[in-house]
This record gives structure tokens, sequence and C-alpha cells, in this order.
């Protein structure tokens, strides 16, 4: 089961043949966590906190709960608030590298199966332009960090070390492999 709202999320375990529900909990949860926490553990709490709603609900399912978050110089830029705080986040993030950190839990029989995944991105430099066009096509509006590496705001992107489907909101890779792990999905190879 996954405890997200999130259609990236959704996309990612869909194009690896995953099948599932979606038992997504309500905004408020994540309200929760600590804001003053440092990132792993803001990430890591919001991934706990949504796993551990749906898992509430559902005991009997296995529950994959994830949260990301976009960190410049040690600060989270979360989702944007209006398209003035768009704006001002693509700005700081030009020219600029940041991390992306995703957390996720998965929830099994009672145990707690949790990883965080870091990605490093460098962001070209942009001029008031560019950000203008992309924030006025709505893209930004849901996304921690202001923009989407999937979508147009993959032209922002210079460079990316580490996992792309962690900036796209799930390491795909390093879920597979803990679900396999915790006997969710077969080992891979093991056909």
């Amino acid at each position: 089961m996954l405890a997200s709202a999130s259609p990236r999320r959704k996309e990612l375990l869909e194009s690896a043949g995953i099948v599932f529900e979606v038992l997504a909990p309500p905004a408020t949860e994540e309200e929760g966590v600590d804001p003053s926490l440092p990132p792993v553990e803001t990430a890591s709490a919001g991934a706990l906190a949504k796993a551990s709603w749906a898992a509430a609900r559902r005991p009997e399912a296995a529950v994959l709960g994830a949260d990301t978050v976009v960190v410049l110089a040690g600060e989270i830029l979360g989702k944007p608030a209006d398209a003035a705080d768009a704006r001002q986040m693509l700005a700081r993030l030009s020219g600029r590298g940041h991390r992306v950190l995703t957390a996720f839990s998965v929830l099994v029989d009672g145990a707690v199966h949790a990883r965080v995944v870091e990605t490093e991105v460098s962001f070209r430099s942009l001029d008031e332009a560019a950000i203008g066009r992309y924030v006025d096509g709505g893209e930004p509006m849901d996304k921690a960090g202001a923009y989407a590496i999937q979508g147009a705001g993959g032209g922002f992107v210079d460079r990316v070390i580490g996992s792309y489907t962690n900036v796209v909101g799930l390491p795909l890779p390093e879920v597979l492999a803990e679900l396999a792990a915790c006997g969710v999905l077969a080992a891979p190879g093991s056909d």
C-alpha cells in the first residue's frame, strides 16, 4: 500500500510493475512534524507519519510512506506557498547546487524499515524571464523546491549525482530492494 497522494510516486511504482493500493493521509498529517528538526530527520519523520497513518487503518497491509525535501545551504525548501514564493526559491537555486533527500518507511507486520537517500542536484544560472515563464506555467506549485525534474523544470538542471528517481520523489531501486528485503516483493533475479 502506498501512503502518498503523489502521482509521481504512484507512476514510479507502476513503472516497476508493482501492484498496490493508494491510501493517502490528509495533508494535515504532516503538520505534526517539527520544522526545527534537521533535514534528514524532517524527511524521516514525514515518511514515518504517512506510513503510520495508513498502517493504523490497514494493519494487515505492507505500507510504504515517503517524504522528499530539497535542502539548500542547510535550509529546507518546501512547496511554495504562492507564485512569488516559487520565484524566490528558483532564484535562490539558480547557479547553485542543492541536495534532495527522500526518506521512506516500509511498515510490515509492526516492523519499521526506514532509509534516506540523498541526491546532489546543480542548477544552471536562470534569468528572471525563464523563472517567470516556468512559474506562470504552474508546474512548481506542489513541488518541494518549486521544480519538477521530470517536467519542464528538468531544463534548469545542470547535473545530477545520485538517484534521478529520488529527485522525482521516490528512489525506486532502493525502495524495491527494501521491499524485497522485507519479503513484500520477490528479490530481483529470484524468478
